[in-house]
């Protein structure tokens, strides 16, 4: 008897979702918690599993459509296998020449084995199968990943079928999740009175204290000692002084927040994502690590949830991964502030009437002017530097 399946219930944030690929066809056999089909919401992909071992027998919802909340998308039959259609036998082709390129025939067997779509996709843009990062389950590609594939910079040695001085442009659709992050961030610039106040940080006494104890550390907690844990607990505290840097405003109303989310940008192949670490004024700095590295793992293979990514008072963006030196970030609405981290450089810096070699980084706090004041948002920034300067300060609670 065949059984409903629907996709999963979205929280109240999502209004619907997106068919992104199937990965098991009509017919095909498919084992209990095995991925048959991804869903791509505004926020991440969501799995749909294999409720037992069985086989697909209907699928209402095909590659593209949009699905509400808790909608049936397909049918699902336990034990045997349903017989499938059969398919149109392929015409044989000719063997190879002995001069054609071996990789030929493994492309096409890579090609055979992607979903329908996906091979659809492959064949429209020309691009070799081979070639595409699969970031699917078990390394299967989806068509996200042939855009992305296809929306990075050509290689410097044109095709032999490009003529010389031809000019080629490619149109590729924008992911849901794309779109949604051009809008949150358009909508940020329109709707808020949005400034900027930067300051820069003696990066020394922390990378000194770094130096001393990250194999101890790491030894001990099972983490890596970074830079972001310092970062996230002198933004903790600085909040705490600060309540309004920490609010929000809800239409002619001002919520201060009495806990602290602070949510940390993580860059993915399926675009930027923001996963929240809960109340870290309670966590301890190998917690704060071990936090982070998690997010990171999971936003590169698209395992983060809704609920991970859900809430958040402050935000803490690290452009310095990609080598800016400095740059102005976007509110993440509908929060007030957040602080961007850049590339640490030496400079040549005054010291007590000496000049010396310094690891400086320029921080930018950028801010909504119709709650934060600049006298706030500036004192917000220094007490900042002021701890990360002096490391003991935030140990002692000074």
């Amino acid at each position: 008897m065949a059984t409903e399946i629907k996709a999963p219930v979205f929280p109240e944030s999502v209004a619907d979702g997106t068919i992104a690929t199937w990965h098991k066809k009509v017919g095909e056999p498919v084992s209990r918690d095995e991925v048959i089909c991804d869903i791509e919401t505004d926020k991440v992909v969501l799995e749909v599993v294999a409720p037992a071992d069985g086989s697909l027998v209907a699928i209402i919802k095909g590659e593209g459509d949009t699905v509400l909340s808790d909608e049936v998308i397909a049918q699902f039959e336990t034990g045997a296998v349903a017989a499938a259609a059969p398919e149109a036998a392929a015409p044989a082709e000719a063997a190879p020449a002995a001069s054609a390129p071996a990789v030929a025939a493994s492309t096409q067997a890579v090609d055979q084995n992607q979903a329908p779509a996906v091979r659809k996709a492959l064949s429209e843009t020309g691009i070799n199968a081979a070639d595409v990062q699969g970031t699917g389950r078990g390394g299967r590609i989806t068509k996200e990943d042939v855009a992305s594939h296809q929306a990075k910079p050509a290689a410097s040695v044109q095709p032999l079928s490009v003529a010389v001085g031809e000019r080629i442009e490619k149109r590729v659709p924008m992911t849901r999740l794309r779109k949604r992050v051009a809008e949150r961030l358009l909508a940020a610039t329109q709707q808020t009175a949005m400034l900027t106040t930067f300051n820069e940080v003696n990066m020394k006494p922390i990378m000194e204290m770094r130096k001393q104890y990250k194999d101890a550390f790491e030894k001990r907690h099972g983490a890596r000692l970074g830079f972001m844990s310092f970062f996230v607990k002198a933004a903790t505290e600085a909040l705490k002084r600060y309540p309004a840097v920490n609010a929000s405003i809800d239409g002619d109303d001002i919520v201060y927040h009495g806990f602290y989310d602070i949510g940390v940008a993580v860059s993915s192949d399926r675009g930027l994502v923001v996963p929240i670490l809960r109340d870290t004024d309670r966590m301890n700095y190998a917690e704060v690590e071990g936090g982070i590295a998690a997010y990171a793992a999971k936003a590169r293979e698209g395992k983060l949830s809704i609920e991970e990514m859900t809430g958040g008072t402050f935000t803490i963006t690290n452009g310095g991964t990609f080598g800016s030196l400095l740059s102005t970030p976007i509110l993440n609405q509908p929060q007030t502030a957040i602080l961007g981290m850049h590339k640490i450089q030496e400079r040549p810096m005054a010291v007590n009437g000496q000049v010396e070699i310094l690891p400086m980084m320029y921080l930018a706090l950028s801010y909504d002017h119709r709650l934060i004041d600049g006298k706030e948002a500036v004192g917000f920034l220094v007490t900042i530097k002021e701890l990360l300067e002096e490391p003991a300060r935030l140990i002692l609670d000074l």
